[in-house]
């Protein structure tokens, strides 16, 4: 058996890469190695048992050939940004993904299986319990009230205070530009995915995290960002309130579950959340990283907020769970093999920047106003 992982060489996809082989499957790997992420190339990381080829999911010719033999295909390569690049974002996450079931409907690829990698993002602000309206799928909180610091989410129809509830996968809203084009894309894989007769099915990741998460890209998330300031023993900036829900996977468990589904009959033509279904803050994780690192440093909280940010974020796992999938590692061995990831590295000064004062200039993050 073949599999092509698209995105091969990053983060999830190297991760793939070694559980394929380790099955015994030729694995072919398809990366654009896109600077901001692989500025100094191929990493050493990504298995030598593993055929490369380095192409754009945007080019039909590089679909064409990839595809060839291959009787799996793992989705895996994506755009994120906080910047407004509203195309770019439809074009990789979108148009990439449209390509793939072009190629195969016009050249009849062997492929029998097809598994698309989603995002927690197509929940946007999340779902949410009114004590007098009941389940509600709010839009994203007023930039008004984020500049007076009222950063909880209140009922659109009475203004009262809600309480989140557990995401569940019938209720995606997407907000965010990113969100948009991840939850474009899995319309696009499992309806063009049953027009050409190729079964698919979508993953809706959590928060991902463990090594091999790239250190050079500025927005890889609060891994990096917290563990870095804490290296260099200076406080981690948490935004609001630092009170921000938030559930976090080991990316072991997202290759279980991406193992599990590629094989699984009851998978086809579904999507399915694959997190932790544990809440933890944002404040609870940047203590539990420093006392990890031996760090007394207590979390900066300035009123930071950025644009656009969900406020909880908490996903459901029961519908995965029925499959047999569950997660198997804590928070505390998320961390844990995060850091045995950074301390690979002997000279971190070359991470040390960061995307915050760009962000500040677009206006994406901003400070509020209230005292």
């Amino acid at each position: 058996m073949r599999i092509l992982i698209t995105g091969g060489a990053g983060f999830i996809g190297s991760h793939l890469a070694d559980k394929y082989l380790s099955e015994g499957w030729e694995v072919r790997v398809l990366d654009s190695l896109q600077p901001r992420v692989h500025p100094e190339g191929l990493p050493k990381y990504l298995a030598g048992d593993a055929e490369f080829i380095q192409g754009d999911v945007t080019d039909l010719s590089v679909w064409n050939r990839a595809l060839e033999g291959v009787d799996v295909v793992s989705h895996q390569a994506a755009y994120q940004d906080y910047f407004p690049d509203y195309g770019h974002f439809s074009r990789v996450n979108v148009l990439g993904t449209a390509l793939l079931f072009e190629s195969i409907a016009a050249h009849r690829h062997t492929v029998r299986r097809i598994v698309v990698a989603s995002s927690q993002a197509v929940y946007g602000e999340g779902q949410y319990r009114c004590p007098e309206h009941g389940m509600l799928l709010p839009p994203n909180r007023p930039l008004h009230q984020l500049e007076s610091k009222d950063w909880e989410v209140h009922c659109p129809r009475c203004q009262a205070p809600m309480t989140p509830v557990l995401l569940n996968e019938t209720h995606p809203s997407p907000l965010s530009p990113y969100g948009v084009s991840k939850y474009a894309q899995e319309i696009t894989a499992l309806r063009l995915a049953a027009a050409v007769g190729v079964p698919c099915t979508a993953l809706r990741y959590s928060i991902t995290q463990g090594a091999r998460q790239s250190l050079f890209n500025q927005y890889s998330g609060i891994a990096r960002i917290f563990a870095l300031k804490l290296k260099a023993n200076k406080p981690p900036i948490a935004f609001e309130d630092g009170g921000l829900q938030r559930d976090y996977v080991h990316v072991a468990d997202v290759v279980a579950a991406n193992w599990l589904v590629s094989r699984d009959e009851r998978a086809i033509g579904e999507a399915f959340n694959v997190g932790s279904g544990r809440v933890t803050t944002v404040l609870e994780y940047a203590r539990r990283l420093a006392a990890q690192m031996g760090k007394s440093i207590e979390p900066e909280v300035p009123g930071l907020f950025r644009v656009g940010d969900a406020r909880h974020s908490c996903s459901s796992i029961e519908k995965i769970g029925t499959l047999g999938w569950k997660p198997e590692r804590s928070l505390d061995q998320i961390l844990a093999d995060f850091l045995a990831w950074v301390d690979t590295y002997t000279d971190l000064s070359r991470f040390s920047s960061d995307a915050q004062q760009q962000l500040m200039n677009l206006n994406v993050l901003r400070m509020s106003h209230a005292s």
